[in-house]
């Protein structure tokens, strides 16, 4: 048995940060550096929960991303077991596609894709993905994202039909793609819902998670995301 073949790829999507191309949305609230800053400081906080989980749940950590030169900056940051998938396409469907394949292909078990903008995901939604994809029979799992879309999809086997033809950026993100899947008669299961950060409504619900507020619709706890506590000013 390969070393690999147990275990489950955890890929955050993401990009390496940079002023004035990061949380766009955010820029009039926080100016370009400040966005580019947060943006960083969330995939460092999402990275260590993905490190503490893969310790206690044979999971190994990559980061999705592009251009190539991103990788060289993403390290400079991310843990150092992490490992790099470079995917380029300019619908989002493409690079969730090839990513699940080409990390099934590296010999995991299973491929979980998460956003790279959750930066308080509990280790327990993680968990909750990891168990339900060791499952006999498991196939797709979903945890719902509070915007209509999904925090993290995670399979056992290349479906790139769950990606196609996908409204992105709208509220039927994972209403079409629980769709897809159960029309290419596949198996999903659904888990606890989480959040990400892309504009100031949903910033007010981070602000609200790390002052200890249960967020409507959440039945857990976020992680303690330190490094984004420190950008945000709330780490004293």
């Amino acid at each position: 048995m390969s070393e690999t073949s147990a275990t489950t790829a955890i890929g955050v999507i993401c990009k390496a940060p940079k002023p004035g191309a990061s949380k766009t949305r955010l820029i009039p609230k926080l100016g370009a550096e400040r966005a580019a800053a947060l943006s960083r400081a969330f995939l460092i906080d999402l990275s260590s929960v993905i490190v503490a989980v893969g310790q206690t749940h044979a999971a190994c950590g990559y980061a999705v991303c592009s251009p190539a030169s991103a990788a060289e900056d993403l390290a400079a940051f991310l843990p150092p077991s992490f490992g790099y998938l470079v995917e380029t396409d300019s619908v989002l469907g493409g690079v969730l596609a090839r990513s699940a394949s080409a990390l099934l292909a590296r010999g995991h078990a299973s491929v979980i894709l998460v956003n790279g903008d959750s930066p308080t995901l509990p280790c327990d939604i993680l968990i909750q993905a990891i168990v339900a994809l060791r499952r006999p029979g498991a196939q797709v799992v979903f945890s719902p994202a509070l915007d209509g879309g999904y925090t993290l999809i995670g399979l056992t086997l290349p479906a790139p039909q769950v990606f196609a033809n996908i409204p992105w950026s709208t509220e039927r993100v994972l209403e079409v793609s629980r769709t897809r899947a159960l029309e290419a008669g596949l198996r999903v299961e659904m888990i606890d819902p989480w959040y990400d950060i892309d504009d100031e409504a949903s910033l007010a619900w981070l602000l609200d998670d790390l002052a200890g507020q249960r967020l409507p619709g959440l039945t857990m706890r976020g992680a303690e995301a330190p490094a984004t506590r420190k950008v945000l000013a709330l780490d004293a």
